[in-house]
């Protein structure tokens, strides 16, 4: 196992993809009828956005990660592929089409994300609150997974999603400490350690986060990150493979073999994580359903 890790030694090389990364093109029924769902509602989808190699698998199980509070986000990480820049205006009418699309597609489990919004006094907290209230209206039974931001630490806005208990409330780490400037430039790791710890005191039963890897963490900085979000009592965790999703964008360090995926699972699962989706495509919402 030791020889699949990267050293401190190790330069880095430019590789090939391997083929534990090469996913199918799907053009199915179900494929087709979830497309067209989020094209009519005029949805956004972190699916698109974020360029996320599950895209074609989770669209044809007619499943898809909602992105709300527009497709343009006021921060600009080095790892994500989502449009930078000055959003729109908050369109009041997005929870609604979120709402009715989630009951067309005959959901049970829902996964909604959003873009940052530093511009917004609220950071966009009460419109999650409406589109989690709207989509238990229209889907009575519905589980509900939100993927927040950290609302730039000021915590009062973490308030409305405290209030609406989403069955799961997940924020992501995306890295280890040592490297979150270069990697998250507007975001911080004690603070996002943070917002998972008052989540949890707010009463939030599953608190959930991820990381990537391959953008180079080394093993012990893992495993470090395992134990601070077990310390702020986070049960789910996921683990994925950073892609590169253009040339500006940070490169990759290395590829990441599935056996050092399973290594990470095993260790999280030895530290109390309920749940740990670990694997190259691994996402943040990837088999989400399951972690309930």
């Amino acid at each position: 196992m030791a020889n699949l890790f990267k050293n401190k030694e190790d330069q880095e090389v430019k590789i090939g993809k391997p083929d534990w990364l090469k996913t199918k093109i799907s053009s199915g029924k179900e494929y087709r009828e979830t497309k067209q769902v989020v094209k009519d509602h005029k949805l956004h989808t972190i699916c698109e956005s974020g360029k996320c190699p599950n895209q074609a698998e989770c669209w044809s199980a007619g499943t898809a990660t909602f992105m709300i509070l527009g497709n343009t986000c006021t921060r600009s990480c080095q790892f994500c592929n989502v449009a930078t820049g000055k959003p729109e205006d908050v369109d009041p009418f997005e929870a609604l089409r979120v709402a009715k699309s989630i009951k067309l597609m005959n959901l049970k489990h829902a996964v909604i994300t959003s873009v940052d919004r530093d511009d917004l006094k609220d950071g966009g907290a009460n419109a999650w609150k409406r589109t989690v209230e709207l989509t238990r209206k229209h889907n009575p039974g519905i589980t509900i997974e939100t993927l927040i931001p950290d609302f730039k630490g000021e915590w009062e806005n973490l308030q409305p999603i405290i209030e609406v208990a989403p069955e799961i409330v997940s924020h992501n780490m995306e890295t280890v400490r040592r490297i979150t400037a270069k990697v998250r430039i507007q975001a911080k790791y004690d603070r996002s350690l943070e917002v998972l710890k008052r989540l949890k005191d707010g009463g939030i039963s599953k608190t959930k986060s991820g990381i990537m890897v391959g953008l180079g963490e080394f093993k012990e900085e893992v495993l470090e990150t395992m134990d601070d979000l077990r310390s702020v009592g986070v049960s789910i965790m996921t683990i994925g493979q950073y892609m590169q999703p253009s040339k500006k964008h940070l490169p990759i360090s290395e590829f990441v073999h599935p056996d050092v995926f399973a290594f990470y699972k095993e260790e999280g699962m030895k530290r109390g994580f309920t749940h740990v989706e670990s694997g190259p495509l691994v996402r943040s919402s990837y088999h989400a359903e399951k972690h309930l």
